[in-house]
């Protein structure tokens, strides 16, 4: 992907390229952080060789992702919105893209316009790395085989299939294509002589689990390209995930948040300033509890009863805790979702947050959907 990237894409275009490409493969797998980490990964390694901002192809990354993850069924955010404020999922995501589509539609404006200030650089990097590419993958041989991987994916998101098989499928299917179309990568990996079932086998697992490096005559490339910590390089985030959760437990077997809750309440008077609330809550939780899913669970128990009095469909609450509260958690450097961009794509949040346009759009879009009653609907 690195490699059809570096051939295909200029600088011009490679912002607004890369927030629609993320937007794809975070559709199909459901996953900003899978996303982030692999397709993501690539871009700003991509970035780098081209002279962008790492600032900004984070950000245009992290657009794409948080956008696709948002508007997929696989996703667990997407899942857990709907679930809190009691609707059908595709009910939720079609609902959603009243105010999604426009912020992403703006989102990708910005990017062109930015990438249109872009100066090209000079071709030798990029030559270099597609040589070191060519001469370590079978490239010419897959060719676009490669792409078969992330279609039946998307295949079996079409398909409805729950979340856990269909991304089972795609990991595992992504094995046999290594095994089948890059045997020289699974000899380097399990540091065996010939392939059998046995190095195969070794060369999948520890890419899944442990650190890998793919070696190269360029070690720097190997260094910073090649090299993957697998499911173990992601335990430290996931303690911070853990440390996070119980952080906010407490908080809420404390009665803490219903202290806060209390007080954010009376705020929301008419259909404009509920949603205004609900959204302001989200970003609060989001900084004070440092984890995406108490900022959408927490909320989403509070306003559900109001949404309620006022005759509001659940589609407007479960909206507006993905506007607010999914794609703001990314912003935040100690949220677990800020602290997982820093670790994986190596880019200071303080950085990429400037740039993450459709992330700073979103919750702005909502409030105004809310105050103006645009597709604001009612119970029937």
């Amino acid at each position: 992907m690195i490699y059809y990237g570096l051939k295909i894409l200029n600088p011009e275009i490679f912002l607004f390229a890369s927030c629609i490409i993320c937007a794809i493969v975070s559709i199909a797998s459901g996953s900003s952080w899978s996303t982030i980490a692999t397709i993501g990964v690539a871009l700003i390694t991509i970035g780098d060789v081209l002279g962008i901002s790492q600032g900004l192809v984070a950000g245009s990354i992290i657009s794409g992702a948080y956008f696709g993850d948002k508007m997929s069924p696989l996703s667990d955010t997407t899942n857990l919105a709907a679930a809190m404020a009691g609707t059908d999922i595709f009910v939720h995501i079609k609902y959603m893209m009243y105010t999604t589509i426009p912020s992403f539609i703006i989102t990708l404006l910005i990017f062109f316009y930015i990438g249109d200030e872009i100066v090209e650089l000079d071709q030798k990097n990029i030559k270099n790395l597609m040589s070191v590419l060519s001469e370590k993958f079978n490239i010419n041989t897959i060719g676009l085989k490669f792409f078969i991987v992330p279609l039946a994916v998307l295949v079996l998101i079409i398909k409805k299939i729950p979340a856990i098989p269909a991304l089972l499928a795609g990991t595992l299917l992504g094995g046999i294509f290594a095994i089948i179309f890059q045997p020289e990568i699974i000899l380097d990996i399990s540091k065996s002589s010939i392939i059998s079932i046995n190095s195969s086998f070794n060369a999948v697992i520890t890419a899944m689990f442990s650190d890998i490096m793919i070696h190269t005559d360029k070690l720097e490339i190997s260094e910073e390209l090649l090299t993957s910590k697998g499911m173990k390089g992601m335990l430290d985030t996931i303690f911070l995930v853990i440390c996070a959760m119980c952080f906010g437990g407490a908080m809420q077997a404390g009665g803490l948040l219903k202290k806060i809750s209390n007080s954010i309440m009376k705020y929301a008077k008419d259909t404009g300033s509920l949603i205004a609330t609900t959204s302001g809550t989200c970003i609060f939780f989001n900084l004070t509890t440092c984890d995406q899913y108490l900022s959408i669970v927490v909320p989403g128990k509070m306003f559900k009863e109001n949404y309620k009095e006022k005759g509001l469909a659940p589609e407007n609450l479960s909206r507006t805790l993905e506007d607010s509260g999914s794609v703001t958690s990314v912003l935040i450097p100690w949220n677990t979702c800020g602290a997982y961009s820093y670790t994986t794509l190596g880019v200071d949040p303080l950085n990429y947050v400037p740039y993450c346009f459709f992330n700073l759009i979103s919750p702005l879009m909502t409030i105004i959907y809310g105050y103006l009653k645009i597709k604001i609907k009612k119970i029937s």
